[in-house]
């Protein structure tokens, strides 16, 4: 006859089954580290592997972060998988989240993808010095928790949407070296956070917008663009202004209030009148560039504590004297006032320079006479600089004076002109 078996015994291991079971969920709970236990948001994964899919395959290298991009893994789980993938990892045993992709330079070619803009916790979003072309996604406007968006050095078109001033967190937008066009929206300066505008080497044309109200705003670069016009209004808090080979013109003193500036160039535009002394006594100034524009004249007071090393003004139509002051600064290695209009003799403080603290001087296509002050002869060390194409009397065992002078009469005729 077969046993028969205890309803109150069966229970009664149901019951231990259930509380040992209990007991082991609350050990793993408060043992086992959150990370372990949550998995990334699927939408986020999603994401991701539209991102990958717009790559062409042949453009990953074994050794790129996108070859450990491994879906059998969870993103934000995979011991030594997804390189360039940054996530949270919520206290309360949720669903991670994607916050930065920030990708490697190894090349990668196609296109970016809509779907990044599924990855709504991202505040990073870097993808520099790849080959990624097309437009920039509109989506990629809607991730209002970035601070930074860098995509230089790809081959992204079209224009900046003004979409772009939603992302009030951003503290760095770099578009530099892409074949983006159009104006630079007006709106911009809705981005109070920002302290890196990078647009440079694009097809932006236009007039630049007024951009005083980015009140944290430190690095400037608009360099090699299509832009005309004034100079706008600029925030005093900018360390780093670059507005190179560009179109723009008129005068530059709105700068003199940009007193923090440590690096000044606005070569290669139409700027004309004077270049103030304001500009080279800023406390910080290190580098000024204003080469290839109109000037006529350039300030030169006598300072003491400049910081300034490095002077820029070739191919402009400076007149007159060269300035006897440069000499009091004191950390100034690098000039290059070649191809202006000065005239007279060369100051002997000048050599006295070369031999003790000057790298370089070039001075040539000017319309500079007399004898070469002996100072010159003097120098042991190796310079570099040029004298040519003046009206000098130039030994040619002093190596700047290497090169053909001017007959003397085009120098008298150019000293008497900007006497007139």
């Amino acid at each position: 006859m077969a046993a028969k078996t205890n309803p109150s015994s069966s229970s009664s291991s149901s019951s231990s089954l259930l509380l040992t079971m209990s007991l082991l969920l609350l050990v793993l709970s408060v043992f086992v580290p959150s990370s372990v236990l949550s998995a990334t948001l699927r939408s986020d994964i999603q994401a991701l592997e539209a991102i990958i899919r717009s790559v062409d395959p042949s453009s990953i290298s074994p050794s790129s972060y996108l070859s450990t991009w491994d879906f059998s893994e969870d993103p934000c789980e995979g011991s030594g998988t997804f390189l360039g993938v940054m996530c949270s990892f919520p206290l309360d045993n949720t669903t991670s989240r994607v916050t930065e992709i920030d990708l490697d330079d190894d090349g990668y070619d196609g296109f970016l993808s809509d779907e990044v803009g599924n990855l709504t916790e991202l505040t990073v979003l870097s993808l520099n010095k790849n080959r990624f072309r097309g437009p920039v996604p509109e989506t990629v406007f809607q991730l209002r928790k970035l601070t930074k968006l860098s995509l230089a050095e790809n081959f992204f078109t079209g224009d900046i949407s003004p979409e772009v001033t939603r992302l009030k967190e951003l503290k760095t937008i770099d578009f530099s070296k892409n074949s983006i066009a159009g104006e630079i929206p007006p709106r911009i300066s809705a981005l109070r956070s920002l302290t890196h505008l990078i647009l440079s080497n694009n097809h932006l044309d236009g007039r630049i917008p007024a951009l005083n109200g980015l009140w944290k705003l430190q690095v400037l670069e608009l360099g090699n663009n299509h832009l005309y016009g004034m100079l706008p209004k600029l925030p005093p808090s900018l360390r780093t202004l670059s507005l190179c080979f560009n179109s723009l013109a008129g005068r530059i003193s709105p700068l003199h209030r940009l007193k923090q500036l440590v690096s000044l160039d606005v070569s290669q535009n139409r700027f004309s009148g004077t270049v103030g002394h304001e500009i080279l006594t800023f406390p910080d100034i290190s580098r000024i560039n204003v080469s290839f524009n109109q000037f006529i004249s350039i300030e030169v007071i006598k300072v003491t504590g400049s910081r300034l090393r490095m002077l820029d003004a070739e191919g402009n139509h400076l007149q007159g004297h060269l300035p006897l002051n440069l000499a009091t600064y004191e950390n100034l290695k690098d000039i290059n006032l070649r191809s202006n209009m000065f005239s007279g003799d060369i100051p002997r403080i000048y050599g006295k320079r070369l031999e003790n603290s000057w790298r370089s001087l070039y001075l040539e296509n000017n319309y500079l006479s007399g004898t070469l002050p002996e100072e010159f002869q003097k120098i042991s060390k190796q310079i570099r600089g040029n004298l040519s194409n003046n009206c000098l009397q130039c030994p040619k065992n002093v190596p700047i004076c290497q090169g053909p002078q001017k007959p003397k009469s085009q120098c008298t005729n150019a000293m008497l002109g900007s006497l007139e």
